[in-house]
């Protein structure tokens, strides 16, 4: 009922107004086979947020159904984690080039947009990505110009032209700085 084919946190996301919408009722719950005690603690962060929001004295704006403006906000908080699809297999993450994959209990399950952010990874037979959104490779560098900018693709050679994304930091090292070419879009 709530699926979401942006992604998994945007699915949540209607989770929790459909919740509300109920009245925040355990009912509910059960009869969409979600734990009550999960909903509450979800609901208490939230409180916890709109607390430090007032502690601030930060206007609480809502996006409505605009989820462009919530899968922006997700891709300036989680742009250390974003994996672009690869021709071969999976996604390959950006900060390490590591081969991932979209777990199977995803709304973005052989969906397969091009370029995603996710939360966490998780080991079992392969290297799964969990709460999966979609984005718009843009987004990272306004996003996040201290990581990403665009690039000359004059500058590049033409095989890394073809990859459209250059690292900048050594493996071994943590993430300084990632090129992203103007090419991607």
């Amino acid at each position: 009922k709530c699926h979401q084919p942006e992604g998994d946190h945007l699915t949540l996301l209607c989770v929790y107004q459909a919740w509300k919408d109920s009245g925040f009722a355990n009912a509910w719950c059960f009869e969409n086979f979600l734990h009550g005690r999960t909903m509450r603690k979800a609901h208490d962060v939230r409180k916890q947020l709109l607390s430090i929001m007032d502690r601030h004295r930060l206007d609480v704006v809502s996006s409505g159904k605009d989820f462009t403006r919530v899968r922006r906000a997700l891709t300036s908080g989680f742009f250390t984690r974003a994996a672009r699809k690869d021709p071969v297999e999976g996604y390959k993450t950006l900060s390490h080039g590591q081969t991932v994959f979209v777990h199977p209990s995803s709304s973005l399950f052989q969906k397969g947009p091009d370029w995603v952010i996710y939360h966490e990874l998780v080991l079992t037979t392969k290297e799964y990505m969990r709460s999966v959104t979609a984005i718009d490779p843009k987004w990272l560098f306004e996003l996040a110009p201290r990581h990403f900018r665009k690039v000359d693709t004059h500058e590049i050679s033409r095989r890394k032209r073809r990859e459209k994304i250059e690292p900048l930091y050594d493996r071994f090292n943590p993430p300084d700085t990632w090129r992203l070419s103007k090419r991607l879009m």
